[in-house]
């Protein structure tokens, strides 16, 4: 059994997002400031943490002109935000983003920090003209202290952001746009001389961690970093852990003695995070204080719970079996690109809440603050993963030494900035790297001793999580880089059923007791091709062609294997939306993955989106399949349901087909349907609890 107490957190992000005025009428003047996470007493000056997301401007670096358009943006932003169809080709450069920064007398004798959540994917941070700092990775917060680069009055700030592939820079490749930009908040922090350190690896400077959980006792230590000009100065550190209700369940005081502070705290009879029964959260408040007086103050969420991996029977959450399904999640939304707000991560988490998951991979890369605080409040498992990927339709592995130390400091940053999430139990190393014995993979360099070499950093990093890899090559090359094992497989779709069972018994036997699970599945479906009859011999599916009903019947043959075979620690699909990649010229759409259980919009559900609904949720749901397909040239057809009760009836033109049962994967099926030429009303009805479900579409037959 592979065992691990889980951490939890959420970040300083999560209040910033929510307390936010409107940066259009912000003067940076710290009597003007609205801390993301306020801590108001009479006599201190505790930080103040503001979104300066408005007053930017962009322009490309190529045009170093004084007079060059620049053109107004707010951030987030990319330029590669806007898609047009049929579009596989997207802008790898440098653009260079300008703001100005007031720095006004109330300031004097503090800190100021940038924090920039993200940038896209190398950044040079100007102030002044003068060069303040860099970052090498487009997922993973920085920041950078400015103090000594500001003067009273009126700075400049300047971004250079370049996306061009890089060899030392991750991702080097992959099945997805790298689209550029400082496509993620950035902060102002303005704090005293003796501060809670934001400058460790872009963390919060407050890092939890579980030492063991039960339902009697839970214990934590919190560690807090700290920037200090004078060690000692008489400064307390004071660590408070309340309830929902704001009871204080635990507290601690120290005097500080060092820049990095140990504080242990011990909680009687917990309230466990429970995964979507009960996603409960404690608050923890960190303060450092001078004679009283509170001078600086970090707030942060956690969740208590334990967790372990059994190779026989999955996934155990608290002690119980708690079933992993879901799906993997690009950040990336139609006409914004990887830029994305608030409300759009809020769209995709209501999608996942509907669709019955527990899971989500986050592929693959770091993705932004409010998907993981999401995650812990409405009690989704996290996976979270570094960008080390392999070549996802490129002609090379997706691994090459130069790009060693961009991923070392990759990891090391996810985990500290992420670490104290209570949705995260997994962290990613990799994703289909490449290695083997036969030609080419033995031409290439061999990335096995390096991933061991990072499962071993991230263990020691964080002891509290499990490690895993994706792989698509044969997993005995990589036996020994991880805690878990998941693989990317894609059956065919008549097939599906049969060689998932077969492909995962013999992964299993062959794991050496490895924990094994499914991390990508699933095939490409568009909502504008339909085939029907589905299994005829006419049609054999080029790359091109996408029905709809095609993709179905893949899902259904995997969820078919799947379902019966928990211990498969993890099943997660690929993939939650539809999303970009310049590589893809197939499905209707070149330029578009279509593998989505929604459109890349996120306006349309597809049909197999309601088929996991009807087999992960229990509220009563009725949905009849391929309601798009209107125009049809047979007439005699099967007409198919997905429900979560036991049966359903069938209508066609006010006359009732009849009634029939769902099957152990939720399908309702009336086989040979015969429709009139012309207009067909199709309508279906289930019963649960005096209340009726009915569902209905025209198919025209010409």
């Amino acid at each position: 059994m592979v065992t691990q107490a889980l951490n939890a957190h959420v970040p300083l992000s999560k209040n910033y997002n929510m307390k936010t005025i409107n940066p259009r009428n912000v003067v940076l003047s710290v009597l003007m400031f609205i801390a993301a996470a306020p801590c108001c007493f009479v006599n201190a000056q505790p930080r103040t943490d503001t979104v300066i997301n408005e007053g930017w401007t962009v322009s490309p670096i190529s045009d170093t002109n004084k007079k060059a358009e620049r053109k107004p943006v707010a951030l987030p932003h990319t330029w590669n935000a806007a898609y047009d169809d049929g579009k596989r080709h997207y802008n790898r450069e440098t653009m260079v983003y300008r703001r100005k920064l007031n720095v006004t007398p109330e300031m004097e004798g503090r800190r100021l920090f940038l924090y920039f959540e993200g940038v896209n994917s190398v950044a040079d941070v100007y102030v002044n003209r003068r060069t303040a700092g860099s970052h090498k990775g487009g997922y993973t917060a920085f920041c950078i202290e400015i103090t000594d680069f500001v003067k009273p009055g009126e700075n400049s700030l300047e971004v250079w952001a370049g996306n061009a592939l890089r060899t030392d820079v991750l991702p080097i490749s992959g099945d997805f746009n790298v689209y550029g930009g400082i496509h993620r908040p950035v902060r102002l922090l303005i704090t005293g001389r003796d501060c809670i350190s934001p400058l460790f690896y872009g963390s919060p400077g407050v890092l939890v961690r579980q030492d063991s959980v039960s339902s009697e006792r839970a214990c934590v230590t919190v560690t807090t970093k700290l920037s200090l000009e004078n060690r000692n100065a008489g400064l307390v550190l004071r660590t408070t852990m309340t309830d929902s209700d704001g009871q204080t369940v635990a507290s601690a005081e120290t005097p500080v003695n060092g820049e990095s502070m140990d504080q242990r705290l011990r909680i009687e009879k917990p309230e466990l995070w429970q995964g979507r029964e009960n996603p409960y959260l404690y608050n923890i408040k960190v303060e450092l204080v001078r004679d009283g007086e509170v001078i600086d103050c970090v707030r942060q969420r956690t969740g208590l719970r334990s967790f372990s991996v059994d190779p026989g029977r999955g996934f155990m959450l608290n002690g119980k079996h708690y079933d992993l399904h879901g799906f993997n999640r690009h950040e990336d939304f139609k006409g914004v690109g990887s830029a994305m707000v608030r409300s759009q991560h809020e769209t995709d988490m209501r999608l996942v809440m509907e669709s019955g998951a527990t899971m989500l991979r986050l592929a693959h890369y770091p993705q932004g603050e409010t998907i993981y605080d999401l995650a812990d409040e409405n009690g989704i498992v996290l996976w979270s993963e570094i960008a080390l990927c392999g070549p996802g339709g490129y002609d090379y592995t997706g691994y090459v030494p130069n790009v060693e130390n961009n991923a070392r400091q990759t990891l090391r940053e996810m985990v500290y900035q992420k670490m104290n999430h209570p949705s995260i139990c997994f962290w990613g190393l990799f994703n289909e790297l490449l290695a083997g014995d036969e030609e080419p993979l033995r031409q290439y360099d061999s990335p096995v001793p390096f991933v061991k070499e990072l499962n071993a950093l991230c263990h020691s990093l964080d002891p509290t999580r499990l490690t895993v890899f994706a792989t698509c090559v044969d997993q005995k090359y990589y036996l020994g880089c991880a805690d878990l094992i998941a693989w990317n497989k894609y059956f065919g779709w008549r097939t599906s059923e049969r060689e998932a069972a077969d492909f995962f018994d013999k992964a299993r036997a062959t794991a050496e007791g490895y924990p094994v699970g499914v991390s990508e599945y699933g095939r490409g479906g568009s909502i504008r091709q339909h085939a029907d009859p589905l299994y005829a011999d006419e049609y054999d599916f080029p790359g091109k062609y996408h029905p709809e009903e095609y993709q179905a019947a893949c899902h259904e043959g995997y969820w078919a294997a799947f379902k019966n075979r928990p211990w498969l620690w993890t099943k997660t699909i690929w993939q939650f939306s539809d999303m970009q990649s310049s590589i893809k010229d197939e499905g209707d759409t070149p330029g578009v993955n279509d593998k989505g259980m929604v459109t890349y919009d996120r306006q349309t559900k597809k049909d197999v989106f309601y088929f996991y609904k009807a087999n992960w949720t229990s509220a009563p749901m009725l949905h009849l399949c391929s309601k798009r397909f209107t125009v049809r040239t047979h007439a005699v057809t099967d007409v198919k349901a997905y429900t979560n009760l036991d049966n359903a009836t069938l209508y066609v033109n006010g006359k009732k087909i009849g009634k029939a049962a769902a099957d152990d994967i939720r399908r309702v099926v009336w086989k040979g349907v015969e429709l009139n030429p012309g207009d067909n009303t199709i309508r279906i009805t289930a019963r649960k609890g005096g209340k009726t479900l009915e569902d209905t579409c025209v198919w025209r037959v010409e």
